[in-house]
């Protein structure tokens, strides 16, 4: 009994601001009604998600971004958050970019660009962060510290990534001294290698994999024909070119291109294992190279509802733990767990989770070692159907995360992406129950 009732103190933490007055201890047996006329009256310096959208995802090379500039796939996603929310660009504090293969000093100036062609002012500061396939998510979590600080009341946390443009290609010499080092070495396996290290080390199969993919592709498939993406996808207006004569035809991109609704347990077990002999990992149950941007509106709580702005969700808990880089893909899995106890809260509390399908071992491993209900992750599908371009994974999950959130009304989500290397990252947040998000949905 004591327990659940101080599991219900701390749920009910999570949806109402941090600046409200506590219950004291007299005031513990709260009922649902009691909860809900607290997040409803809410204020103080909570920080919100007002905002969330992206780009299409699509195949690199061969989709509809195959001839699309970096800096016009992000230009879109960070005009749509002033123009839906009519906020004045000159209220942004900083907008924080996650991107991983561009060179870093080019791709910030493609950010600025991509900032001056969303019609931001030169006031407006940008700058990248590289946490690997997390960047995204460190984007939206460095914001949300640097509100929380003080610095400012309004960022963006986006991500950005043409896997078309920029290469994975080691740049470079490297040191020597690394044979001296395993771990250091571990740090330059490919990452396939390390998918079949997890499938090896944790046991799991090629036909757990393949079940995987094939879930991943039918939730999607599902999501996007039912037209759950429209809320969160920017459509785009490019360009393709004939790779023969050269011709330029406009198109608008509107939809994630490399879902593939009729995939098959019997297709994907006649491709063969990429990354080593008799293997398990293949490009049927990989994620996808891809292109697109992702971006996220954040501020004060009490900016927002000042500005009378509907408030997706409030940020909650971030942590960034170091697995094994041999086995990186089971971040998730340590950072699930510590995030939540972060929060007071059990995996049970949580409704939704947004976990990455770099590679299908390291997402039914994760699944498997936290015993998640299999109902409550990326139940519009995952990277292996919807695409992977590694900056922008962590801000696209956020954004799907929110928005099937509000769709459903449920209460506590989070959102987990694992960087190559060593690194696992984990955001949470809140919001309330009528509207509301670990990211927690609202209380207004």
């Amino acid at each position: 009994m004591e327990k659940a009732s101080n599991r219900q103190r701390v749920l009910l933490g999570h949806l109402r601001s941090s600046s409200a007055p506590r219950y004291n201890n007299h005031e513990s047996s709260l009922s649902a009604s009691a909860c809900l006329a607290e997040g409803s009256a809410a204020y103080g310096d909570d920080v919100v998600v007002v905002a969330a959208y992206r780009t299409p995802q699509c195949k690199s090379k061969r989709g509809g971004f195959k001839d699309t500039h970096a800096e016009d796939l992000l230009a879109p996603v960070l005009k749509a958050l002033i123009e839906k929310t009519n906020l004045d660009p000159r209220e942004v504090g900083d907008i924080v970019v996650g991107s991983v293969l561009a060179p870093g000093s080019q791709r910030a100036s493609e950010c600025r660009m991509a900032a001056f062609y969303a019609g931001f002012p030169e006031t407006v500061p940008i700058r990248t962060v590289n946490r690997k396939c997390s960047s995204g998510l460190q984007a939206v979590a460095d914001v949300a510290a640097s509100i929380k600080a003080g610095f400012y009341d309004v960022g963006i946390g986006a991500g950005l990534e043409s896997m078309t443009v920029n290469s994975r290609a080691w740049v470079g010499n490297v040191n020597p001294k690394v044979k001296h080092f395993q771990k250091a070495q571990d740090c330059l396996l490919p990452m396939g290698v390390t998918s079949e290290n997890v499938a090896h080390r944790f046991s799991v199969t090629r036909g757990e994999q393949d079940r995987a993919a094939v879930d991943s592709h039918r939730k999607a498939a599902t999501a996007s024909a039912s037209g759950r993406f429209k809320d969160e996808i920017i459509p785009v207006a490019t360009k393709i070119v004939d790779p023969k004569t050269g011709d330029e035809k406009p198109i608008i991109v509107s939809v994630d291109d490399g879902i593939r609704p009729n995939t098959s347990l019997a297709d994907l077990g006649k491709l063969k294992a990429v990354f080593k002999k008799d293997g398990t990992t293949t490009a049927g149950n990989s994620s996808q190279v891809s292109d697109g941007a992702a971006a996220v509106l954040l501020m004060k709580r009490s900016v927002a509802m000042r500005k009378g702005l509907p408030i997706l969700g409030v940020f909650r808990a971030f942590v960034v733990v170091g697995v094994d880089p041999a086995t990186m893909g089971v971040g998730p899995a340590v950072a699930i767990p510590a995030a939540v106890k972060a929060a007071g809260l059990d995996l049970e509390d949580i409704d939704l989770f947004e976990i990455n399908e770099a590679f299908a071992s390291q997402f039914v491993y994760c699944c498997k070692k936290l015993e998640l209900d299999l109902q409550k992750i990326n139940v519009n599908g995952g990277a292996i159907a919807i695409g992977h371009p590694l900056g922008t994974t962590g801000a696209r999950c956020v954004a799907t995360l929110l928005h099937e959130m509000k769709r459903r009304g449920t209460g506590m989500g989070a959102a987990a992406v694992f960087e190559s290397g060593d690194g696992s990252d984990e955001l949470r947040n809140s919001r309330k129950v009528e509207s509301i998000n670990l990211l927690s949905r609202d209380s207004r």
